[in-house]
């Protein structure tokens, strides 16, 4: 082989990073909103920070069920643009956003009411349990608008523009902060404060996505209204995309679940964890949202040889990616947990936590990738039996860590083996069968 062969072609480089780039800042606005809530009430106390964490766990499990709403929505408008239909791409990114709006107020009704036997499922007592349901229930207003950005950032990166999403991501992320510092201490609101700051940036954020489908649809002729039928039909898709994505949160609740009974100090440094693992898991993730984007446009436009190359040259740019993360955070890891939190206890459980995390991010570059491609490429069926299968592959280890019950910070390194590890190596081996094949080429192809 040559060893041109070894370099992506400039067209194709050029195509992957005028995407991933900007993705990559969109992406970690989500994980930054947390990691901001983290490192402001951190300082609080104990008691309030591992409140978050078992909140923010239950919010994102819903929530994060709710993302098909962008990754069905990529691929449809990415198909429907290589099929050179742009009224089309239109008309499903407004279903997206009518579903979005639909599901967002169904869920902030249900989260408001349910908010105390929510967190009491998590076994969370005391101070814990309190802090945890004053921040889930104050959470809720924003959570329409969280859903209503998944659908806007969707459309948008099936028209092949992610430069938008990160304008929008930062200027959240900027505001976010403000809010969440004045609310917090200003105005001596403790955890609602962080939660009321949060929604009121995603509400922002959601309102500029909202005017400009509404604009784009009017310029193209595309009626607002809803299609119910389309609705019907993105609803129809996602389905399979909501069980995939249902694993993986059902995999990170179990985790705090274990984590949980370990004590408030290692489920605080869990949260600080879990919130970098977040960061870093969108910023490898960027790769994935190019995958969607340029692998539905060329499925769409029957070209699979070339969603093939597309594939093998973000795969290599996935797991080299998570090298380069991998070493910056071993060598941050022992002066990380200060920027978040001053109990020594805390710091000195993190710190081992994420040198594991570390080993496993090239592991990790190289699923998110996979995992794009199929989902740009509408496998959503495979994703999520694939996602079942590896449920059952970390469940038994997640029973290990808790039977054992190591003590202190043993027990919060074992647990991260089992997720970062061997959790993450069962994805790796499901994901990279099916890329193997060609069945998932077919499929995006109809």
């Amino acid at each position: 082989m040559p060893s041109t062969a070894l370099r992506p072609p400039r067209s194709h480089a050029r195509q992957i990073l005028r995407l991933a780039v900007p993705a990559f800042g969109a992406l970690i606005a989500e994980p930054l909103f947390l990691l901001a809530d983290s490192a402001i009430v951190g300082h609080l106390g104990v008691s309030q920070l591992a409140g978050v964490g078992l909140a923010s766990a239950v919010l994102h499990t819903a929530v994060g069920l709710m993302v098909f709403l962008a990754y069905s929505t990529t691929p449809a408008v990415a198909r429907a643009i290589g099929e050179g239909q742009l009224a089309k791409a239109m008309a499903a990114g407004r279903d997206g956003v009518w579903l979005a709006l639909l599901l967002g107020v169904a869920l902030a009704l249900a989260g408001t009411a349910a908010a105390e036997p929510l967190v009491g499922l998590t076994g969370a007592v005391g101070e814990v349990r309190t802090f945890a349901v004053d921040y889930l229930r104050w959470s809720m207003p924003g959570l329409e608008a969280m859903l209503l950005v998944f659908a806007g950032t969707g459309v948008l990166r099936g028209l092949q523009d992610t430069r938008t999403p990160l304008v929008v991501a930062t200027a959240g992320f900027a505001l976010n902060i403000a809010l969440n510092w004045f609310l917090v201490y200003g105005m001596n609101l403790s955890v609602a404060g962080s939660a009321i700051g949060t929604s009121i940036a995603q509400w922002a954020m959601a309102a500029v996505y909202l005017v400009m489908v509404a604009r784009n649809a009017r310029r193209l002729g595309v009626p607002l209204r809803p299609n119910w039928r389309g609705i019907r039909s993105m609803t129809k898709v996602g389905s399979w995309l909501m069980l995939r994505t249902l694993s993986l949160r059902l995999a990170i609740l179990v985790t705090v679940l274990v984590v949980t009974a370990q004590g408030a100090v290692n489920l605080a440094a869990h949260q600080l964890a879990m919130a970098i693992f977040s960061l870093l898991a969108f910023a490898l993730d960027a790769l994935a949202i190019a995958a969607q984007a340029l692998i539905g446009k060329e499925l769409g436009a029957a070209n699979a040889q070339r969603a093939r190359e597309l594939t093998r040259i973000m795969i290599r740019w996935g797991a080299g990616f998570g090298v380069v993360t991998g070493v910056l955070l071993a060598i941050a890891a022992p002066w990380a947990g200060l920027l978040f939190t001053s109990d020594a206890g805390i710091q000195s459980a993190l710190t081992p936590a994420l040198w594991v995390l570390a080993v496993g991010q090239p592991l990790a570059g190289y699923v998110f990738v996979l995992d794009g491609v199929l989902i740009g490429a509408g496998d959503g069926k495979y994703l999520a039996i694939a996602g079942v299968v590896n449920l059952a592959v970390y469940l038994p280890l997640l029973v290990a860590v808790h039977l054992t019950r190591p003590d202190g910070v043993s027990g919060l390194v074992w647990l991260w083996v089992a997720f970062s590890l061997g959790y993450m190596l069962a994805r790796g081996v499901t994901l990279g069968l099916r890329a193997r094949t060609d069945k998932w080429m077919v499929l995006g192809s109809h």
